[in-house]
């Protein structure tokens, strides 16, 4: 359909236009919008801090052995495997029955999921709580992003508003590490889960929060005004898993499947595996076990600083660089370099170092993960940008990224060095080298959005 000369203007007008301040709901739904966020993240690492404790508790499992090996794999691949094939349904769902109604039932169904694992009885019982959980925070990123870009129309202010919210991401490692070293702090004065005081039990009944403010404030939320007025007029085209693999979109669409994979492989194949590795650097300190958890804890609060600079370096760049390739190496070159040293070198050579390469590789990745939120929202057209945005998003990043976990941990039974810990992290290193390099290959190939404005 040929558009009049005043229709044709309305592109130009809006990539031009000065951003408004945001209006009291446009708020709301940012914070909204932030808090999910972070409970995705709570939700996706809390498995980090709680496996080792975890497994030990329901499974009567020792540390490096095999079969502990074997379930700390099964514990990280697993739930996100569920989140990853389910979540292609609920981007599918987006699209049907509109961005808030699938984002608000995903949030609760993990706040929900999240409190019900803290009274798991056994490892089977736990396994399929953090499956449900991990479906929810499938859907709701997916969701929330597609919601977020349709909402704020001009395009600066989308991308910042992207950006911003997603840097939220991070408060959820805050809060994790946060909640973690509290509950194995003061785990003794609470009240008892299962007859029991475990920190991990506290931990997981922290991940119920997001739902509270959201059954108060649903009301308020809007639906996104593209989507809505599309299906008022039924204009709305169904979304169809197939056209994504039509002749104009196949190509990115397996493109971005892949690099997403990739970033996704850098958390589960390697950071996540850092509270396992803090215990081997203090072992020669003779620390008692609840210090030697507090240590981790703490680690694992600086590697979450590394997420806050890394989430809000992105929010400044993402504005001023307009070449999206440009701005992508900007993050997984220097990433090479740094999880080299961290895993190889500062693994090895005591706490401190490891500090500073923690904190430097988690900001690197969190750049890396920020951009895609920003990018594929301009890579699909609007009945199709929820089942786009899952497709690359859970089926490249928690069903094929995710395997990293079960690579990383089945190379520590067979990877060299003088000890468990040394192992571990020369096989996170590996894992990590090899997704990071394969990624920057990639970004060649990266295709340029045609332009500033959503695809219609």
């Amino acid at each position: 359909m040929k558009l009049s000369s005043q229709e044709a203007l309305v592109p130009a007008v809006l990539a031009s236009a000065e951003a408004p301040g945001l209006t009291p709901i446009q708020w709301l739904v940012c914070g909204i919008a932030g808090l999910g966020f972070a409970f995705d993240l709570y939700e996706s690492l809390v498995n980090a801090l709680i496996v080792a404790p975890v497994l030990s508790t329901l499974g009567g499992m020792t540390a490096g052995t095999p079969e502990f090996n074997l379930w700390v794999g099964w514990l990280f691949f697993l739930p996100a495997l569920a989140g990853g094939l389910i979540g292609l349904l609920g981007g599918y769902l987006t699209d049907l029955l509109g961005r808030r109604r699938v984002l608000l039932w995903s949030i609760l169904l993990y706040g929900f999921s999240a409190c019900g694992a803290a009274f798991s009885t056994s490892l089977p019982m736990l396994l399929l709580l953090r499956c449900t959980t991990l479906i929810g925070v499938s859907v709701e990123a997916v969701a929330a992003v597609a919601w977020l870009a349709e909402l704020f129309p001009i395009p600066r202010q989308r991308e910042s508003v992207l950006a911003y919210t997603q840097a939220c991401y991070p408060l959820g490692g805050l809060m994790v590490s946060g909640a973690y070293y509290l509950s194995v702090t003061w785990a003794e004065r609470l009240p008892a889960i299962q007859g029991s005081h475990e920190a991990w039990r506290y931990t997981l009944l922290a991940g119920l929060a997001p739902a509270i403010p959201l059954m108060l404030l649903r009301p308020l939320l809007p639906e996104s005004p593209i989507w809505q007025d599309r299906k008022s007029r039924a204009t709305l085209k169904r979304p169809s898993l197939k056209e994504l693999f039509r002749p104009q979109l196949r190509r990115a669409t397996l493109l971005v499947t892949l690099m997403v994979a990739c970033t996704l492989a850098v958390p589960f194949g390697a950071l996540q595996h850092t509270p396992r590795i803090v215990p081997g650097l203090v072992a020669r300190q003779h620390l008692s076990v609840r210090q030697v958890q507090q240590t981790v804890g703490a680690v694992y609060l600086i590697q979450e600083l590394g997420s806050i600079t890394g989430r809000l370096l992105f929010a400044m760049l993402v504005v001023r660089i307009v070449k999206r390739r440009r701005l992508l190496r900007m993050f997984f070159a220097p990433a090479i370099v740094v999880f080299t040293w961290l895993f190889f070198f500062a693994a090895r050579d005591g706490l401190a170092m490891f500090k500073v390469g923690v904190f430097c590789a988690q900001a690197l990745f969190n750049g890396m993960h920020s951009f895609w939120g920003n990018y594929l929202p301009r890579l699909f057209p609007t009945h199709l940008r929820g089942t786009g945005e899952s497709f690359a998003m859970n089926i490249g990043g928690r069903v094929i990224g995710v395997s990293a976990a079960l690579l990383t941990t089945q190379l520590s039974n067979v990877m060299p060095g003088s000890g468990v810990t040394i192992r571990l992290a020369y096989s996170a290193g590996t894992t990590a080298l090899l997704v990071l390099a394969v990624a920057l290959a990639l970004t060649f190939w990266l295709p340029e959005p045609a332009s500033s404005q959503l695809p219609e």
